[in-house]
């Protein structure tokens, strides 16, 4: 038996998953990546980009055309998000 405890995710934390790991390739594809960080209850939520996004000039517009909308678009009750500094 495990006896490790687990941890329920809440719905907006398993959506907003979903929608980053969809939005994953693209990202890869130049060399970066993103990190959820968290996801508090009333919708806002921390990344943390990774690989050659920490350096990119474009990261902002990435953060709001990309990720932004997404998440805007197919996340129920999702409020903000911002980056984290790596």
């Amino acid at each position: 038996m495990n006896d490790e405890p687990t941890m329920t995710k809440s719905p907006i934390q398993s959506e907003v998953e979903r929608v980053l790991d969809a939005m994953r390739p693209v990202i890869q594809e130049d060399g970066g990546d993103i990190e959820l960080v968290s996801v508090d209850e009333a919708g806002n939520v921390k990344i943390r980009f990774q690989g050659a996004c920490v350096s990119c000039p474009s990261r902002a517009m990435t953060l709001q055309s990309l990720i932004e909308r997404n998440l805007r678009e197919y996340v129920p009750g999702f409020a903000s998000v911002t980056a984290e500094e790596a």
